[in-house]
């Protein structure tokens, strides 16, 4: 983000030294965050970990619900007087507590809720995390080499050069390849380092590897060929693939971030990923479908613009967790979503004039491709 933003910026002093501070503040990040002992994991690879204990205040009434039932009628207590207890540390629960790490950091993740995180995401080694920092690793190096002469002062005493961010990016990919990469189903799966094995979950954000460029000619032409015709769909892209998602049930509810949910910055992703590799064809249908469907909600229902999609049945009408931001009569705005109508004008660079006429007339993408 802070190189997307310099590049737009005209080159003089005042953007150099702004440019200097974002990146002191971006390589503190790395270094004190996503490097530190706890989300540093033995692989080399970096993992999501939500500290603290409690159970997080930002979720809808009832939320854990069916988690927590077990414990109440273990104590003989109603729900709510667990909840205060166990926040109180009255109640120790090994297990709930690690349960809660887990929740924690899937919130981190800003995937908030999946079942590829749910309980395990703080012993995965996740793609999307470690394709973004492979990715902070080639902007710095890019950054300190282009607009610094190859030497980066950080500090008083740290001063940076290309080349050391330049090895940690070439670590990181080779990491990344040695446990992320399934040569079997030619995919990038998250890695479970307690388990020693990969997840297999089919999810939007394998493609992240494309994105950052980190994904080898083949190894793109694999992820297209094996994982994209399990996440399109008439909307969009889904972020998470049905099978993966598995059975929903009371027991085990509907996740926003799962199957058949499709999201904004996983369309953006992907739309960006595959440019990268040259699937413009590709790219342009699947951006297509995903405006086709934010217009045609837009248009039926009186300019709504949500923040997701469900992405089978081209509709803002979504139920699960949190419900749809921009639809309730409480949340509607006038100016739409952010990452929505980013996802709308960035989306229209990879349509052809054709075809940004065939949307104003609202042409389905099936009629098209």
């Amino acid at each position: 983000m802070l190189l997307a933003v310099f590049e737009e910026l005209e080159r003089n002093k005042k953007n150099i030294r702004w440019l200097s501070e974002g990146l002191k503040a971006a390589i503190k990040e790395y270094n004190t965050v996503w490097m530190n002992e706890l989300r540093l994991t033995d692989t080399g690879l970096s993992r999501y970990y939500g500290e603290g204990f409690g159970i997080p205040p930002e979720t809808e009434p009832g939320h854990f619900n069916h988690i927590l039932e077990p414990y109440a009628k273990k104590y003989k207590i109603s729900i709510d007087k667990f909840i205060k207890k166990y926040n109180n540390r009255e109640i120790i629960e090994p297990k709930l507590d690690k349960y809660f790490i887990h929740d924690r950091s899937l919130r981190e993740s800003g995937h908030d809720t999946s079942y590829r995180l749910i309980n395990i995401s703080a012993s995965l080694n996740t793609v999307d995390l470690n394709s973004l920092l492979y990715k902070y690793e080639k902007d710095i190096e890019f950054i300190i080499k282009e607009y610094f002469d190859d030497s980066f002062t950080y500090s008083k005493n740290i001063t940076y050069k290309s080349s050391f961010w330049r090895k940690k990016s070439l670590i990181r990919k080779k990491l990344i390849n040695k446990y992320l990469w399934d040569n079997t189903k030619g995919v990038f799966f998250d890695y479970n380092f307690e388990k020693s094995q990969l997840t297999g979950f089919e999810s939007a954000t394998s493609f992240y590897t494309m994105w950052s460029k980190l994904a080898e000619k083949k190894q793109a032409q694999s992820l297209v060929n094996n994982l994209l015709p399990h996440l399109e769909a008439p909307g969009g892209i889904l972020s998470t693939s049905k099978k993966s998602c598995g059975k929903i049930s009371s027991t085990r509810p509907q996740r926003q971030w799962d199957y058949p949910f499709g999201w904004a910055p996983h369309q953006i992703i992907i739309w960006k990923a595959l440019s990268n590799y040259g699937y413009s064809n590709i790219c342009e249908r699947l951006a297509y479908k995903w405006l086709y469907t934010i217009t045609k909600n837009a248009v039926d229902y009186n300019g709504t613009i949500p923040e997701k999609f469900d992405v089978i049945e081209r509709t803002h009408k979504i139920f699960a967790e949190y419900g749809n931001v921009g639809t309730d009569f409480d949340y509607i705005t006038r100016e739409g979503f952010g990452w929505m109508n980013a996802s709308f004008q960035l989306g229209q660079k990879y349509i052809s004039d054709k075809n940004i006429s065939n949307l104003n007339k609202l042409i389905p993408p099936e009629w098209i491709f």
